[in-house]
């Protein structure tokens, strides 16, 4: 291998436009491996004469060598490296990185690792935040950064920080497990939020996604599932034909104690599912959901004060606090308040007789923002839809895809196999 020194002045001189970047790329793949990892002690005085914008390619691969040594990370790691690491993945360029994605990764995957050594999660939001943009060709692509950013940001309790790529729409995934990872620390950083109808989408999808076998990550996330359910809906729903019949036989089994506490949630008494999680406390906050636990016991006051609304026009606070098992009928009037003020029941209190009447839903549908917010969810379905019909064909069109199910019916096609693959891809 040539000397560093040369190593360097090389990509100082070769890091211009992409011929030269080309046969830079030659020129440090032929330097990797030992030859480079034997000086990678070395290498970080040679990092002060690169620019991280202007030479990203070459300082890549100086900057993974020496971060792939753990010695040199115990020795550097914390200090002006991690300031380094940093400042390169803020600064980069993305057309020189994406030449090698591995070692990016790498690094990033290093990095994250040393600010959760140093119990520094929030110094690695931004500069994560950063290289998911610069590793990404689109917005659409799941990376595996994504999952190490959305850890960070929930060590951090960062969570707004989280849907900076949480609202993207994701379409194209690699790797299964950065799917499931994304879709679990996703709903987590919702929950975190208090906005549980779409932390129940992030989970159901980390339930549903196709498996062949069960994974840890799909456990995990079922047991919040069924939590995160009867806080919101005050009940589990039935797994969707498109789960996969892995998760179908075998979750349950897996969360059975979770599935004995929905059982007991749909009895409606207080006292039963109180009694049922001191008993299993234990097990829940070995789980790390005992706060989620506590919080579906305190939704049962709210999912039996709506069980009320649907038999009565009135009612007095004293016999709402009776019924639902409150102490007092002051508390049952700002348990009333509170869901009058989210929107979950249409009420109004009569301070004078402590009288609470019911009534419908006032939402008559025809307000400007009403039609506006309707407007831009047929407008997102449409271009879901066109998406889907893309992605349809060009699977329909996939080598890979025809041979199987080529194998799958014997080796036979017929004409109308191919019917509905548009013309203009044969």
């Amino acid at each position: 291998m040539e000397t560093v020194e040369t190593l360097v002045a090389h990509i100082q001189g070769l890091s211009g436009s992409g011929e030269e970047l080309a046969h830079l790329h030659n020129l440090l793949r032929q330097a990797d491996g030992e030859p480079l990892r034997a000086h990678s002690a070395a290498l970080l005085p040679f990092l002060a004469q690169l620019h991280p914008s202007a030479h990203s390619l070459g300082f890549l691969y100086l900057l993974e060598a020496f971060a792939s040594s753990a010695s040199n990370l115990r020795a550097q790691g914390g200090g002006d490296f991690l300031v380094t690491m940093a400042d390169f993945l803020v600064s980069c360029s993305a057309e020189q990185i994406r030449l090698a994605p591995d070692k990016f990764l790498s690094v990033c995957r290093v990095f994250k690792n040393e600010v959760m050594q140093l119990n520094a999660p929030i110094r690695g939001i931004a500069p994560l935040r950063a290289a998911i943009r610069k590793i990404q060709t689109s917005s659409e692509e799941l990376t595996p950064i994504h999952a190490d950013y959305l850890l960070l940001c929930l060590l951090a309790k960062q969570y707004k920080a989280g849907l900076s790529v949480l609202e993207d729409d994701i379409l194209e995934v690699d790797q299964p497990k950065d799917l499931f990872l994304y879709c679990y620390y996703g709903g987590m950083i919702y929950i975190g939020l208090k906005k549980f109808t779409i932390a129940l989408d992030f989970l159901h999808n980390a339930v549903t996604a196709p498996m062949s076998s069960l994974n840890a990550i799909a456990v995990e996330a079922y047991k919040k599932y069924i939590l995160v359910s009867l806080i919101q809906n005050g009940q589990v729903p039935s797994f969707p034909k498109y789960t996969s019949s892995t998760a179908q036989r075998n979750l349950k089994n897996h969360a059975q104690v979770y599935v004995d506490l929905s059982t007991c949630y749909s009895k409606g008494n207080y006292s039963e599912l109180e009694e049922y999680i001191q008993l299993n406390a234990e097990k829940f906050q070995s789980d790390n959901n005992l706060g989620l636990v506590k919080q579906v016991l305190s939704s049962m006051y709210k999912r039996n004060i709506q069980r009320l609304t649907q038999t009565y026009l009135t009612l007095s606070l004293e016999d709402i606090a009776s019924s639902v098992q409150l102490k007092t009928p002051k508390e049952a009037e700002m348990h009333v308040l509170r869901m009058i003020e989210d929107g979950e029941i249409h009420a109004t209190i009569n301070q004078k007789d402590g009288m609470v009447s019911f009534h419908e839903d006032p939402e008559q549908y025809k307000s400007c923002e009403m039609v506006e917010h309707i407007d831009s969810s047929i407008q997102r379905l449409m271009a879901l839809s066109k998406k889907l019909s893309s992605i349809d064909e060009n699977i329909s069109c996939d080598p890979a895809y025809l041979m199987k199910t080529g194998r799958e019916r014997g080796g036979r096609f017929d004409y109308d196999d191919f019917d509905s693959v548009p013309h203009k891809y044969f």
